[in-house]
């Protein structure tokens, strides 16, 4: 029942199907429909209830369907929470929820799914991942309501605005092909064959294209030509185009304030006129520019005068800030065939698209002589090297409240970050922020103002033997640059906080890895795995043989090695690290690292055996304990 313009709400006696495996309602008419009842639907594999006025929370039994494939729950009005048993549909290969209301926490198991998903244009306020919006089957962009939040990357944030300086005023783009030049145009190519769940930007415009063919999950969303274009001034232009089973919207990001307009070609190119089979297809679709609805029941065989036939319809959209973006949409409302003559036969259909300036862009270069230049940049230099002075009379440059006798008069090397900026990026050291515990400390995430992600170690003040470790790790790390050891961006010592700022890991601890909970767990192969111990012995071996520091680490062990995006190993945590003297020729057997409780190393007192001793082979540690 797709596209029919029945009016709902959805009547309650469907839930009596029980042996219903496909259902399929969309586009009905009305103001607010609750959710229909199917929780006695348990046989359900395909259940799509697109456009259809539901304002109501998702019910967590949908997530208990396990034999559900495809959910198509978009373009409604779904409030609350994302059910938290949708992390376990194990069947699930299509899942949209695109242009709803939902709110909360973009869910963990979301970007570790594998499937097509697709939750763009929501109001959702918490995500853990927030690095960018290029991945692969996953589709999150405008899934946050605020657009001003500068630690959300602006992809993420509603209206998709500008990341930088407005200065795009002319798109050209050829819609499932090449590059061409076309007179004084060149239009851009856009061959990028996936399209289920997908978000693509070239940073000058981009799209995102939301469905899957009906009983066809391999088709193509790049269209070709199969037939002689007829008439055309064009031709090259028509002979591919992109095209999309439910949603296809196009971006053109950073554009200069002001009217445009904006063009958009169509020909149908998989259709026929020889009364074949193939000429009997009919599709219609809808066209928005800007939200305004442009086109309805769209049909481009019907408005060309035949098949084969190129045309441009042109339109005219106001861009204005603060996004400085332009939306065109391409939405399919069920309504004309959907298998001639194939299954994937269907939805919007668009060959090239064209943005031009209704004025003329004025980019600012004209604005100022370059005497006025060169003052002005002379002057401004003045100002910075006065202020930055000024900073470093008072001292700020030089660390703040270093109370702690230990640190008074010690020159650290190395970048200084306030208490104030740490704070912002780790916000307030919050718990959920929290990504590891060691001796030393505990661990946090952070994100700088400029995106950057950092690991902030921290320790109190109020331990003097980590007082000691923390000098330590500084002075080791610095004197030591390698692949496989973790680096060091810089510390903040303020008050009775002492702080350590490291290139973040994203893989956490080996130890997590290999033995942490389920959900933290990585499938290594043996390759991997390979690799990561030959990552580990060549930063030894610097240590060891190659700097000019010989250093013996003390505390190698899986939590003090950590795993960057693509798996490399990095040793981290020299608090214990001791310089090799060189005459030295013996391992030192003095009680260092952590103490490691282990079955069959327990005294009668029950109390832990340092492991070290035992494995570097104390003697007299042996006889004592009787091993």
């Amino acid at each position: 029942m797709q596209g029919t313009s029945i009016e709902g709400p959805i009547p309650s006696t469907i839930s009596l199907l029980h042996n219903l495996t496909q259902l399929r309602i969309s586009d009905l008419h009305g103001s607010s429909n609750p959710f229909p009842p199917l929780e006695n639907l348990r046989k359900l594999k395909y259940l799509t209830l697109k456009n259809c006025s539901i304002s109501d929370e998702i019910p967590s039994y949908i997530g208990t369907m396990s034999e559900l494939k495809s959910l198509d729950l978009s373009f409604n009005k779904l409030t609350g929470e994302i059910p938290v048993s949708f992390g376990d549909m194990e069947a699930i290969d299509f899942m949209y929820l695109t242009s709803n209301m939902l709110t909360g926490r973009i869910p963990d198991w979301f970007f570790r799914s594998g499937h097509d998903l697709d939750i763009s244009y929501n109001n959702f306020t918490d995500s853990l991942q927030q690095t960018g919006c290029l991945q692969g089957k996953l589709n999150y962009i405008a899934t946050f309501f605020s657009t001003q939040d500068s630690s959300i990357p602006t992809c993420m944030r509603r209206s998709l605005p500008c990341s930088g300086e407005s200065r795009n005023y002319e798109i050209f783009i050829n819609c499932g092909g090449p590059k061409l030049n076309i007179g004084d145009r060149e239009y851009e190519a856009d061959v990028q064959s996936r399209g289920p769940s997908v978000f693509y930007s070239t940073g000058k415009w981009g799209y995102s294209s939301t469905g899957d063919f009906v009983g066809e999950s391999k088709a193509s969303y790049i269209a070709s030509n199969i037939s002689t274009v007829a008439s055309s001034e064009v031709p090259a232009l028509y002979q591919t185009a992109r095209l999309a089973p439910l949603s296809l919207k196009y971006y053109g990001f950073c554009l200069l304030e002001g009217n445009y307009t904006v063009g958009l070609h169509f020909a149908e190119i998989e259709f026929t006129d020889n009364e074949t089979y193939s000429s009997i297809g009919r599709r219609l679709f809808d066209v928005y520019v800007q939200g305004q609805p442009m086109l309805t029941d769209f049909d481009i065989e019907k408005e060309a005068g035949g098949t084969g036939k190129g045309f441009v319809r042109n339109f005219t959209a106001m861009v204005s800030g603060p996004s400085h973006t332009l939306e065109i949409h391409l939405y399919w409302a069920g309504k004309g065939t959907t298998a001639i003559p194939s299954r994937a036969s269907y939805g919007p259909l668009i060959s090239a698209i064209t943005v031009t300036p209704n004025f003329k862009p004025d980019l600012g270069d004209d604005g100022l002589s370059v005497g006025a230049i060169v003052g002005i940049v002379i002057g401004s230099l003045v100002v910075v090297v006065f202020i930055l002075l000024l900073l470093w009379i008072k001292g700020c440059f030089r660390g703040k409240d270093l109370e702690d006798k230990e640190f008074q008069g010690l020159e650290l090397q190395t970048g200084y970050f306030s208490l104030k900026q740490i704070k912002a990026a780790t916000k307030s050291f919050d718990p959920e922020n929290k990504i590891g515990e060691g001796g030393f400390g505990p661990v946090y995430k952070g994100i700088l103002p400029d995106g950057s992600v950092i690991a902030v170690k921290q320790l109190s003040s109020k331990s003097k033997q980590g007082n000691r470790e923390f000098v330590n790790e500084i002075g080791m790390i610095l004197a030591l640059q390698h692949p496989n050891l973790v680096k060091l961006f810089g510390c903040c010592i303020e008050g009775n906080q002492l702080l350590l700022i490291y290139e973040y890991m994203e893989n956490n601890s080996l130890a997590r890895a290999l033995f942490g909970h389920e959900e933290h767990r990585l499938k290594l192969d043996w390759s991997t795995r390979r690799k990561i111990c030959i990552g580990i012995a060549r930063g030894l071996a610097y240590l060891h043989e190659e700097s000019r520091l010989k250093i013996v680490h003390r505390d190698i062990k899986a939590t003090n090695v950590l795993l960057d995006k693509n798996l490399n190993a990095k040793i981290s945590d020299f608090g214990l690290a001791k310089l090799d003297e060189g005459d030295n020729t013996h391992i030192s057997t003095r009680i260092a690292g952590t103490i490691i409780c282990h079955e069959g190393l327990l005294d009668r007192q029950s109390r832990c055996l340092q492991l070290w001793s035992c494995a570097t082979g104390d003697r007299q540690w042996k006889e004592q304990h009787k091993l």
